[in-house]
């Protein structure tokens, strides 16, 4: 009996790893496109885009807060209901503050979600208005870690879910502003149970949202 050399058990282990990657993708691709396909087209919708930036806390983020940033594309239809897709990028997620012992080089946590979201539009949908709103939904929540040596390195992919809420605020017809918090948690696999996974994290941000 011949063992296969060590070299080639690496490279299949990555292309399996490349190719789970890609069907996730896939997957959560597909469930943005039903969502958008699914949407009305009712004559007094809006379409939102918001461009963010915030912080995160909590949880697996608790002691190191970092920067994070991202943007969301939603649909508000005349009613209170509406679809979104939102997508977050955090560097250095699980480095330490400054000053502080760090093993990691290098890391960063991706989230990018399909949601559905209830909001009153306080005021109507054109000029000056408020909407508060809550949103939930699911998609992909990816990591990466990179140490300082060689010995250890992460990088997974995996879907997650995120709930929480904000308000939206116009000052005219197209402009207006935004400000949003997020539970964020990954599940433990989606094939066998709906449980909760073991990474977990919440995120505060604010941004200007273009309406149309």
């Amino acid at each position: 009996m011949s063992l296969a050399p060590a070299g080639r058990v690496e490279d299949w282990t990555s292309a399996m790893d490349r190719v789970q990657e890609d069907a996730m993708v896939k997957k959560w691709l597909m469930i943005v496109a039903l969502a958008l396909a699914l949407t009305p087209a009712t004559a007094g919708a809006d379409w939102l885009f918001t461009p963010n930036l915030g912080s995160t806390f909590g949880a697996d983020a608790s002691g190191n807060e970092h920067f994070t940033y991202g943007a969301s594309l939603g649909w508000m239809g005349a009613g209170i209901f509406g679809w979104e897709a939102d997508l977050s990028y955090t560097p250095e997620f699980f480095e330490p503050g400054d000053g502080d012992f760090d093993s990691v080089d290098n890391s960063n946590v991706v989230s990018a979600m399909a949601n559905a979201i209830i909001g009153v539009p306080i005021g109507g949908q054109t000029g000056a208005g408020f909407r508060p709103y809550f949103a939930a939904g699911m998609g992909l929540l990816s990591r990466e870690v990179q140490g300082n040596t060689d010995l250890f390195s992460v990088n997974s992919n995996e879907w997650g879910f995120n709930l929480g809420g904000g308000a939206m605020g116009f000052m005219t017809d197209n402009v207006g502003f935004r400000g949003d918090v997020r539970y964020i948690r990954s599940f433990e696999d989606l094939e066998t149970t709906f449980d909760a996974g073991g990474f977990d994290y919440w995120r505060a941000t604010g941004g200007i949202t273009f309406r149309w």
